[in-house]
């Protein structure tokens, strides 16, 4: 992990098995709901259920400071914890929490290489004891909006203000319009294509088998040589902000892209919106 630009917000799970019991660290497992962390989990670790806890599903959006706070407080989080953060799916949802907390200024957050997925391949022994946790009373700075990209920061590309790299890193059948979403996903949109300008990278390209990411070669071949700048300003893109955040990590913290952005509304907003470009074509994804 050390030729990766920032190889701090990576720890292995051997790191994990050493250190996830030391006093200023807080183990967490997120996932779409809580069922794996039900049958088992890091010892230690706290479950966070994206559905419920990382989104506000009244305004569609994510968290506000207050909800944040509330859930670092419940989580036994203070702003000096270092959070390890792990989950299914390769990290997705480990990889939407970290920018979530990196979008409230949180100092110390990592992702284990590989997440549960790696975990359970070495054999590494899992618990169903909820750990009992000391709340705390969690203070955050107000947001860093550097981290995330609206609808309008796309349209800036589209009309020549904004010389971004959009990446969508959906599956190529969603890219092409194929389908509009992965079968049985439950969150949509009324048309099936992608945003114009758009490369595709499917997330999943960045990943080893193990869940591991990439080396930091593999990972600028992958995405340097579809276009994308060597440090250049770029927008991620999915359906629903998660695989996206896995991108959006490679791209910030692996590969140095320090105004990579998450565009979290992604093709569920885009492929709703009235008055926004799509195109269905060929794909054109990293191979």
């Amino acid at each position: 992990m050390g030729d990766y630009v920032h190889p701090e917000v990576l720890v292995s799970t051997n790191w994990v098995a050493e250190h996830g019991r030391d006093a200023n660290v807080r183990l967490v497992e997120v996932d779409v709901d809580t069922s794996a962390y039900d049958q088992g989990h890091v010892s230690g670790a706290v479950g966070w259920n994206w559905q419920t806890q990382l989104q506000d599903g009244v305004r569609r959006d994510i968290l506000d400071k207050a909800q944040f706070e509330a859930l670092m407080g419940r989580s036994g989080i203070t702003p000096e914890t270092t959070v390890i953060l792990y989950g299914d799916n390769n990290n997705w949802f480990a990889a939407y929490a970290f920018w979530m907390m990196k979008y409230f200024r949180h100092s110390d957050v990592r992702l284990m290489n590989g997440g549960r997925k790696l975990w359970l391949k070495e054999g590494r022994p899992l618990s169903q004891e909820v750990p009992s946790v000391r709340a705390t009373s969690y203070k955050s700075p107000e947001p860093d909006a550097s981290v995330r990209a609206f609808r309008e920061n796309v349209f800036s590309v589209l009309d020549g203000r904004s010389s971004s790299s959009l990446v969508d890193v959906r599956s190529v059948d969603e890219y092409t319009g194929k389908v509009i979403a992965p079968p049985g996903m439950s969150e949509t949109a009324q048309r099936a294509g992608h945003i114009p300008k758009a490369i595709n990278v499917p997330w999943s390209m960045a990943a080893n088998e193990d869940g591991t990411f990439k080396s930091v070669e593999e990972l600028k071949k992958l995405y340097h040589d579809k276009g994308v700048a060597p440090g250049g300003d770029v927008i991620a893109y999915c359906r629903i902000g998660e695989r996206s955040s896995h991108t959006w990590f490679v791209l910030k913290y692996l590969l140095g892209h320090e105004t990579a952005r998450n565009y979290d509304g992604s093709w569920t907003e885009w492929g709703n919106l009235i008055g926004a470009p799509i195109e269905k074509s060929v794909a054109t994804s990293a191979s």
